[in-house]
């Protein structure tokens, strides 16, 4: 009797010490799966990108009106040019990878483009404000900021139209709610300041003209938030003192130029345009009280890469990948993919160098392929970058 009451105690002691398990089991499910909600809700799940700027994220625009860009643009990850000035893959590029997106189609590009998942209204040589001049006098883009935003406008209006006839036009664009769930991304500005320098005006000219250029970008996010967009993620400009092009435009003293080779009035001007657009950046969050605005300085992040080339295993930061002659291996009038005839043959003259994957520069003007993955690899890594200090997939959060 007692060896049988023994045996059912140490029965039911089992089974007490397998609840027990199963409980604590079941509760650490219980915490582990709240947790995963808690981070799945905080994450965005942006279902479309609408990307508004300049050649730092055109991936398209520009050459669907005047023609593709030339070889060997588009050779490193393309193998062909995809209308981009670079190598392969812009830091647009890179964010929509980030996000589980395809890559945008230009709005322009009416030839094989889906804009399901949202539409790129950039083009290469855009400003904010509208030049009094043509692409063929000065370079720059037509298609300015008010138009990318009247663009849209129509898209905005007209593609939930065409949606509803159903078939393929339910496929390639975007449902109506993606408008409002959509991240919209601003790369623009640099061309504005250059421009002024290219109308002969002085750095304390061209630094006057700034708030009226910030007014305009405000304009036009004001624009679509008030149809219906709430998510922003603005970055401001890059170090223009660096830029071959630049470089190679003007006459420096050696008083003007920094220890790494830059411009230092350029990146002066550059710095001031960013503390601009950083204030009013500061004024939409009060004036749009739904909308969430990132601020993204990637002025810091690629002047640490090109003052800091070396450590980060990239080699000659102010010298043109793609080019010809110089010291920066830069001619404004034989760019990247500019031909000769040679014994009545096109020979490429302004090429690659051997590893674009080791330089920063492209032509003289873009990034290449490798510096644009490092500069989004900063901003995901270091989200002290983005004002908030987000990530970008918890950009549609409200920390401010």
């Amino acid at each position: 009797m007692c060896r049988m009451k023994k045996r059912e105690m140490r029965l039911k002691l089992i089974n007490l010490m397998i609840c027990v398990f199963l409980i604590a089991s079941n509760l650490g499910l219980t915490v582990a799966l709240t947790n995963n909600s808690s981070q799945n809700k905080d994450n965005c799940e942006f279902p479309a990108i609408f990307n508004f700027g300049d050649s730092n994220s055109d991936t398209g625009g520009l050459t669907a009106l005047y023609g593709q860009a030339l070889p060997p643009n588009g050779q490193t990850f393309f193998g062909k040019p995809a209308g981009r000035f670079c190598d392969g893959r812009l830091v647009i590029d890179f964010l929509a990878e980030s996000l589980g997106l395809p890559y945008l189609s230009a709005y322009l590009n009416s030839i094989g483009s889906n804009f399901s998942h949202g539409a790129n209204f950039a083009t290469a040589g855009s400003t904010i404000r509208p030049q009094n001049t043509t692409i063929s006098q000065s370079g720059y883009s037509p298609i300015s900021l008010d138009i990318q935003f009247a663009e849209y406008s129509k898209f905005y209006k007209e593609s939930q139209v065409v949606r509803k006839q159903g078939g393929v036009f339910e496929e390639l664009l975007p449902k109506e709610d993606y408008f409002t769930r959509a991240i919209y991304t601003f790369d623009i500005g640099q061309n504005d300041i250059t421009a002024g320098y290219k109308l002969n005006l002085t750095t304390e000219q061209v630094k006057a003209s700034i708030p009226d250029i910030i007014s305009q970008f405000a304009k036009v996010v004001r624009g679509v938030y008030a149809q219906g967009g709430r998510s922003f993620w603005i970055h401001n400009t890059g170090p223009l003192g660096c830029l071959p092009y630049m470089l190679d435009h003007f006459l420096l003293t050696a008083a003007q130029v920094d220890e790494y080779g830059c411009a230092s009035p350029l990146n002066e001007v550059s710095q001031y345009y960013n503390s601009q657009l950083k204030d009013i950046v500061t004024q939409l969050r009060m004036d749009l009280p739904s909308a969430s605005i990132t601020f993204v300085d990637i002025y810091s992040i690629k002047l640490k890469l090109i003052t800091q080339a070396k450590k980060y295993g990239f080699e000659k930061p102010l010298v043109a990948c793609c080019g010809i002659g110089g010291k920066y291996n830069f001619n404004n009038t034989m760019r990247c993919g500019s031909t000769e005839i040679v014994d009545g043959k096109e020979i490429l003259v302004a090429k690659s160098c051997d590893n674009p994957s080791k330089r920063i520069i492209w032509d003289g003007i873009h990034y290449t392929e490798a510096a644009n993955k490092w500069i989004v690899d900063q901003i995901m890594k270091d989200s002290s970058y983005a004002n908030p200090s987000i990530p970008l997939e918890m950009a549609c959060q409200k920390f401010n």
